[in-house]
């Protein structure tokens, strides 16, 4: 296997042995995103987009943006990015639709080895990433290799997640744990909350 195939298949690689890995280009284009006038944002995102796997028209990257790779990226329809995500796409990571993310979130797809003489080799490994539909991370989380979180999750801010998430839940900790389910009465909460919200505008559409 190549040192890309190895990558890719979750086992030991070099990362300066890869070939056809062209960091230079995406980094480029982070850079000239992360500078551009905010009243030309639009262009910016645009130029951006194709460099990943998969990019919605509606995906917006509040800058800050970094990614090692950018083509192993897939964003879902309606994705959102507060300032200062970090993804390390050794391998792919992939949204669902409708996934906000706060500030400073990062995402690893990359590890090295626990045993010191194997690390200090600069081998290291990479496995994917995947988060659901439906799903609210907190600013400051960490996402770890090889971790997957399911549809209508919501996790906390400054959580590490190390193991996958199932769906319909509230998780947050170091390391991320599962709190509680997310209930029908959550539901019905935030949905009184949504009606007074609608009579509120509709009361100043009057107006």
């Amino acid at each position: 296997m190549t040192e890309k195939e190895l990558m890719f298949s979750g086992k030991l690689y070099h990362p300066y042995k890869v070939q056809d890995n062209p960091w230079e280009d995406i980094r480029a284009a982070c850079k000239k995103f992360n500078e551009a006038d905010p009243r030309e944002y639009g262009k910016a995102m645009e130029a951006l987009k194709p460099y990943f796997a998969k990019a919605e028209e509606d995906l917006i990257l509040t800058p800050p943006f970094f990614c090692d790779h950018g083509d192993r990226i897939s964003f879902g329809k309606h994705f959102y990015a507060n300032t200062g995500l970090t993804i390390l796409d050794e391998n792919t990571v992939v949204f669902g639709d409708d996934v906000f993310l706060g500030p400073h979130v990062s995402i690893y797809t990359a590890g090295h080895p626990i045993s010191a003489e194997v690390r200090n080799l600069e081998l290291e490994y990479a496995w994917p990433v995947k988060v659901g539909s439906s799903v609210w991370i907190g600013g400051n989380t960490v996402i770890n290799p090889g971790v997957t979180i399911g549809d209508d999750v919501v996790i906390g801010s400054g959580s590490v997640v190390t193991k996958d998430i199932s769906s319909h839940v509230v998780a947050a900790g170091n390391p991320c744990r599962v709190i509680r389910e997310i209930t029908e009465e959550d539901h019905k909460i935030w949905k009184t909350q949504l009606e007074a919200y609608q009579r509120e505008t509709a009361t100043r559409e009057k107006a």
